[in-house]
């Protein structure tokens, strides 16, 4: 499964009614793997929506790996049968938008894992790319700058350093999500900022001493503020 960033829509009930019809037309043309779908213009006008309505709900899925977008051929139907297919597309139609502390405890139970085999694999290009992340982290806590994105790319390193492709791919997904929300729903003052930078860094010296056990301690301690900030109902959930 691709684990892409999640495409924003503004009408998540006409994205859903699409993704059904889409569907409901594989079923009814009787379409096989790597068939080929009708272009998103095509779409569009037997529908009677836009093509980046369309758009997006073949976007939607192919990151669950149901249709797969050629750059110059087209659309095809992935290599799953129609039974899967129709399973997978209900439980798509059937999850809500994930709630925050749902995601929080996914990213948690990640990164516990991320920052222990990180600590184990991680190469010198692995721990150059999480020094570099540190670094420009630093400069701007330091500046009394937004660090918001300088924290998304620290962790997204470690979870690099993982080797690890899959649980890499999943952080990419919804890291961004939790910071942003985290980020824009706090009053973070200046010491406490110095306080997350010097928790950076002793995950950073745990990973360059390749000292696993002290690398899953320091994220938990890390991890202490957004438990808090949950627990506390710093956002609806």
């Amino acid at each position: 499964m691709k684990f892409d960033l999640p495409v924003e829509t503004e009408n998540q009930e006409l994205q859903n009614q699409l993704i059904a019809r889409i569907r409901d037309w594989i079923n009814y043309k009787n379409l096989e793997p790597g068939d080929k779908l009708p272009s998103e213009r095509v779409l569009s006008e037997k529908f009677g929506v836009s093509r980046r309505s369309i758009r997006q709900a073949i976007q939607k899925l192919e990151s669950y790996d149901l249709l797969v977008s050629i750059p110059q051929s087209g659309t095809f139907v992935a290599n799953i049968g129609q039974i899967a297919l129709n399973g997978m597309v209900d439980d798509i139609l059937r999850l809500k938008g994930h709630d925050f502390a749902s995601l929080v405890e996914t990213r948690i139970l990640l990164e516990l894992r991320t920052v222990e085999l990180a600590a184990g694999r991680r190469t010198a290009d692995d721990l150059e790319l999480i020094e570099a992340a540190l670094n420009s982290y630093r400069t701007k806590i330091l500046n009394r700058e937004d660090a918001l994105q300088e924290n998304l790319l620290f962790h997204l390193a470690i979870a690099r350093a993982s080797g690890n492709t899959t649980m890499h791919a999943l952080m990419l997904q919804i890291t961004p999500k939790i910071i942003s929300v985290f980020e824009a729903n706090r009053v973070c003052e200046y010491d406490e900022s110095i306080l997350e930078l010097r928790r950076h860094e002793a995950i950073l010296e745990a990973i360059r001493g390749k000292d696993a056990a002290r690398a899953v301690e320091c994220m938990e301690v890390h991890f202490e503020r957004l438990i808090q900030f949950c627990t506390d109902g710093g956002v609806d959930r």
